[in-house]
């Protein structure tokens, strides 16, 4: 496949008239839209803006890639589009960027379509082509000038394999990186490297073209392998690794770092392997970078852990567990509350009300707590940390501890694990091989266990207990207070570290009760639906408050509203934060107070409507929803301004 296959004229866009990031974003995916090559802008867009959260597309040089993968692409696309102005991007360089490509490629792409992003984004690394491109005033001068340049690197590709004399089996090599015999390699400097961004699609392929050129201009043997969307290719051997000078790691994302333990290992964001590889050789050869140890977090990341606040820290760990721990939540959850439906046909002796609950509540729901305080300690301490978490957060279920104590686990696991690597660290090197395989997970049991047995068990029981007693017997008032803040919470950032804080707690009161106690868990279902619902009604009834794509958009938002899918809010809030915010939070925080004056109990974590029907009060739930939607669509449709008043 050529790359002009997926540079479509029609979607080129010649003269990119947005002055912002923001408006280059929004024109480049109307192109998209227009075109059908994608189904849904806004979701499209969600996407978009979840990547440049991650790192700027701004790759420097004049360039931005903004790119995204997603089942809304009806067929892979690359929008070619450059400014005369230049544009603001957020670039590395902190220069404007001129020329644009929007990637969209579609969940499940064939390995053709990303060799050839690959293939592009490698071009890119060309300034002189850069200029070329610039210099283009139509379509067909731009299909004709890439179709130039790949013809010229595919030639050049031809004539580099005949002279490497490639062997069967490889993949793909490099004059500078191929594999050289006994002899030599044993005394020729070689440098590894492993490349990955978030998407794998465009700055993974850059990073690693950059790396090579730069070696070939250097004279230095490289190894470069690729964490991309097809996953990792020109994979690093054993012998490759032991041989190396240095190890260097240009990623956004995790990548396999055991294999590397006893090495010089410098790790930057893949940015970096694009701007800066002249650098990253030199200090690999050089063997100027810290010695990686496996599992050695401090080490993995270095400089990128200077640069995090403790809350940001804190957050990051605690998220690693949450979201290890989710699928049991919400499998185990739904089947607890489906299994409640059978109870009450046939009594607590209906065998399918004893299938369901064995299944989810001593199944899945068992391993809530662990999981949780493993996946929180391993985070910290990688993976050594995981299995003195996991049974810290074992023991504080057996002692009732509960989701208290199960947090306390995994944190207090991880940093032990961190003080064990200190304590040892001055062991001799013969003794290395014994650390994770003994060491850690004796001494980090012992302490973690004991520590768990004589303190945190003791005390996190007691205030569990005091905490489930203190909910149980809440007065209407203080219910309805708490479910307005729970509700309110979860529209705050509609995903973010307030919405979780939220659901965290309703699923600790929920798995403290005994998986019965749903009351939390009805105020913050209800407030995290709220948003997309009030968006679709807004963009529904009030139609000259947004644009064609808005509406459009809006619909898809009953779906996700319904299912309580709270995230299908935050393109609208992005664009407009103080309104949509404000609207939103009032509406979730009325439908979250509601669900307590009326006494709600949802025995399920997740489901949104389609678990309405296991709720004590199944009618007044959704009546809880539909008045705090329609408030928020409300506030909303009035506050906004009309799109022929806006500047």
């Amino acid at each position: 496949m050529k790359i002009t296959d997926l540079l479509i004229k029609e979607t080129m866009i010649m003269d990119l008239q947005a002055q912002t990031k923001d408006a280059a974003i929004d024109e480049l995916i109307a192109s998209l839209y227009k075109h059908n090559r994608i189904s849904d802008p806004v979701l499209f867009k969600e996407k978009i803006l979840k990547r440049e959260a991650e790192a700027s597309t701004g790759i420097g040089g004049g360039i931005a890639m903004p790119h995204a993968k997603t089942n809304v692409v009806n067929e892979a696309t690359v929008v070619f589009a450059k400014s005369s102005k230049g544009v603001e991007f957020d670039s590395i360089d902190g220069e404007p960027a001129t020329i644009f490509f929007m990637i969209a490629v579609p969940e499940g792409a064939g390995n053709m379509h990303l060799r050839t992003l690959a293939t592009l984004s490698k071009l890119l690394i060309d300034s002189e082509f850069i200029d070329q491109l610039m210099n283009t005033r139509t379509p067909d001068e731009v299909t004709a000038l890439f179709d130039a340049k790949q013809a010229e690197g595919d030639e050049e590709a031809q004539s580099r394999s005949k002279e490497a004399g490639h062997s069967e089996g490889r993949e793909k090599t490099h004059p500078v990186a191929q594999e050289t015999s006994s002899e030599t390699a044993e005394s020729e400097a070689l440098v590894v490297a492993v490349t990955a961004c978030p998407t794998g699609i465009a700055h993974t392929y850059m990073a690693e073209d950059a790396l090579i050129k730069m070696a070939k201009e250097m004279g230095v043997t490289i190894r470069v392998e690729t964490n991309g969307s097809e996953g990792a290719k020109n994979v690093l051997t054993p012998d490759e690794i032991r041989r190396a000078s240095g190890v260097i790691v240009a990623a956004d994302k995790n990548v396999e770092m055991a294999r590397f333990d006893g090495k010089p290992v410098l790790i930057r964001p893949v940015s970096d392997g694009i701007r800066k590889p002249k650098e990253l050789i030199q200090k690999a050869l050089q063997g100027d970078a810290p010695i990686y140890h496996g599992g050695n977090k401090a080490a993995e990341e270095p400089e990128r852990e200077e640069k995090k606040s403790v809350g940001s820290k804190i957050y990051k760990d605690l998220m690693n567990g949450i979201s290890h721990m989710l699928p049991f939540v919400v499998g185990g959850g739904i089947l607890i509350a489906i299994s409640f439906l059978f109870e009450q046909v046939g009594g607590p002796d209906h065998p399918l009300y004893k299938l369901l609950m064995t299944i989810g509540g001593d199944g899945a729901f068992h391993f809530l707590i662990p999981i949780l305080a493993g996946f929180i300690a391993m985070s910290i301490g990688d993976r050594p940390a995981l299995m003195p978490g996991m049974v810290g957060g074992l023991m504080a279920v057996n002692s009732n501890a509960g989701f208290l104590g199960g947090l306390a686990a995994g944190f207090m696991a991880g940093y032990i694990v961190i003080g064990l690597r200190k304590l040892f660290a001055g062991l001799p090197k013969s003794l290395e091989g014994l650390k994770p395989i003994l060491l850690y997970p004796v001494f980090g049991l012992l302490i973690a266990g004991s520590i768990m047995y004589f303190i945190f068990d003791p005390v996190f029981s007691s205030i569990n207990t005091w905490l489930v007693s203190g909910l149980n017997n809440l007065g209407t008032a203080n219910a309805v207070l708490l479910g307005l803040v729970l509700g309110g919470m979860m529209a705050i950032d509609m995903g973010g570290p307030f919405n979780k804080a939220a659901y965290t707690f309703a699923i600790g009161v929920f798995a403290s009760s005994g998986n019965t106690n749903g009351l939390m868990m009805a105020a913050v279902m209800a407030g995290g639906m709220v948003p997309p619902l009030a968006i679709a009604l807004a963009s529904t009834f009030f139609k000259n408050k947004f644009t064609e794509d808005e509406r459009k958009s809006g619909l898809t938002n009953y779906v996700l509203g319904l299912s309580f899918i709270t995230e299908g809010a935050i393109p609208f809030a992005a664009a407009d934060p103080l309104r949509v915010l404000t609207s939103c939070i009032l509406g979730s925080a009325v439908a979250g107070g509601l669900t307590q004056l009326w006494k709600i109990n949802i025995p399920a974590p997740h489901g949104g409507i389609f678990v309405a029907a296991l709720a004590n009060h199944a009618l007044l739930f959704l009546l809880a929803v539909a008045i705090g939607s329609v408030i928020s669509a409300l506030v909303l449709g009035i506050w906004k301004k009309p799109m022929a008043d806006r500047a």
